[in-house]
């Protein structure tokens, strides 16, 4: 991980449409760029064969809605330190703190919540970023090779960097492959790869992805009818079971399930993997990676030659295509729609969610011009390396720092019931401020 003066890994800078391209070359003339906004002196004219969307040839900047996105998702995950679900449990009947509590939690199977849009969102930016991403370096003048080596780096550092958030603390390395950042590393050297073919290759893999999932966990053996759930941690009030094809995905009793009890137990461990509690598997990563394919596709529609509405019409059609037919999909009994194994369907019913989002912020963003509004949004998707590092290991350090300068009752003003969230709100504040910090000196995390 270096620190430069540029925008973070997965920056977005497709180059200007129509007849923006002169507004906006006025714009960037007549005032100061913020950070992480590139000029049209920046970024030459680059050409290659077979990269679909095209090469960037005119004044561009970076798309304000795209860090506007990040930086929301980036907040959903960093406001854990509000802690409604605490906060709610305190209130008892309060209907407002029983809804926000819901959506900072994950649901038990199938479903989604707000907080569960969040990984999905993560892998569906890195698919937007990516072509970016290459065409930038292209730009500089690094050869296809050096790119392909940097891809595969940048693949393995982010699997690495998950496993060692997840083993802070513990005596030995905790090889775990479900978490957010190393789903995103085992996928992100196949995403790279795909990113350099034409379109159609997109859509013919995002196509293999989804069928191949689904027909690898419906021709795997369902569990019998008296399998031991509770041998693998399912407990006899679990609600969530499927029926008849649904069963096919049961938490801890599906094929990512059977995989990990091998290959996790490859490696060094205090005890025998069994299973994981949350249900969670390591080969998730493959259809997260059609995740991320959904948004390679959108990126590609936000560098084509359309006019805005154009663009903004295909993001909204296909956030309601995929919901529809992934939320009919789970309804019919075909495949259940489950975020923590990322059935098809969820790719599908998260994907949708994630081109509306992308529609939202695009059209409040960049085709109104007006971007201010989601300036502090923007100041933590800039740095979402950062934010992700800042979320996970400084809170308890700042709590600990409040009660010995502050005491222990200043929080409590509000009531005891109300702590969690006055101290969460004055750690989520220090987070954005340090991102601030970094904004204003330009200095950015990348890997």
């Amino acid at each position: 991980m270096d620190i430069e003066d540029d925008a973070d890994a997965f920056a977005y800078h497709p180059h200007l449409q129509d007849g923006d391209a002169g507004r906006e070359t006025a714009r960037q003339v007549s005032a100061p760029q913020p950070a992480g906004v590139a000029t049209a002196q920046q970024v030459a004219s680059t050409t290659s064969g077979g990269m679909s969307p095209g090469s960037i040839t005119a004044p561009w900047k970076r798309l304000a809605s795209v860090d506007a996105y990040r930086g929301f998702v980036m907040l959903l995950m960093m406001a854990e330190v509000l802690h409604f679900s605490r906060v709610s449990k305190a209130l008892g009947d309060c209907s407002v703190m029983q809804w926000l509590a819901y959506h900072q939690s994950h649901v038990p199977w199938r479903g989604c919540s707000l907080h569960d849009l969040i990984q999905p969102s993560f892998s569906f930016l890195v698919g937007v970023s990516v072509f970016l991403s290459l065409n930038h370096r292209r730009s500089r003048g690094d050869t296809l090779g050096w790119t392909v080596v940097h891809a595969a780096w940048r693949a393995v550092l982010l699997t690495v960097l998950g496993i060692w958030l997840r083993s802070l603390g513990r005596e030995q390395p905790n090889f775990t492959f479900e978490d957010t950042l190393t789903q995103i590393g085992l996928g992100y050297f196949p995403l790279f790869l795909i990113s350099l073919a034409p379109k159609r290759v997109w859509w013919i893999s995002l196509l293999v992805i989804l069928v191949g999932t689904w027909g690898a966990f419906a021709f795997f053996p369902a569990p019998p009818a008296d399998f031991d759930y509770a041998a693998v941690g399912v407990g006899d009030d679990w609600s969530e079971h499927g029926e008849g094809l649904a069963a096919h995905w049961n938490k801890n009793a599906n094929l990512a399930w059977k995989f990990d009890t091998w290959f996790l137990n490859l490696f060094p461990r205090a005890e025998p993997f069994v299973a994981n509690g949350g249900g969670y598997a390591t080969l998730s990563f493959i259809p997260t990676l059609g995740t991320s394919l959904l948004g390679l596709i959108a990126g590609g529609w936000l560098l084509s030659e359309r006019k805005s509405w154009a663009k903004l019409g295909l993001l909204v059609v296909a956030g309601g295509v995929c919901l529809v037919v992934g939320l009919a999909l789970d309804h019919f009994g075909i495949c259940p729609s489950v975020k923590r194994i990322w059935t098809p369907s969820w790719v599908l019913v998260s994907g949708g969610w994630c081109f509306l989002l992308l529609a939202g912020f695009y059209l409040l963003n960049d085709m109104t011009g007006f971007s201010l509004w989601s300036y502090p949004l923007q100041v933590i998707g800039m740095n979402s390396i950062a934010a992700y590092m800042l979320a996970h290991l400084i809170e308890d350090f700042l709590r600990s720092n409040f009660s010995t300068f502050l005491g222990d009752d200043l929080f409590r003003l509000a009531g005891d019931a109300y702590e969690p969230l006055v101290s969460g709100g004055a750690v989520l504040a220090i987070y954005w401020l340090i991102l601030l910090w970094m904004a204003r000196r330009k200095i950015f995390l990348r890997i």
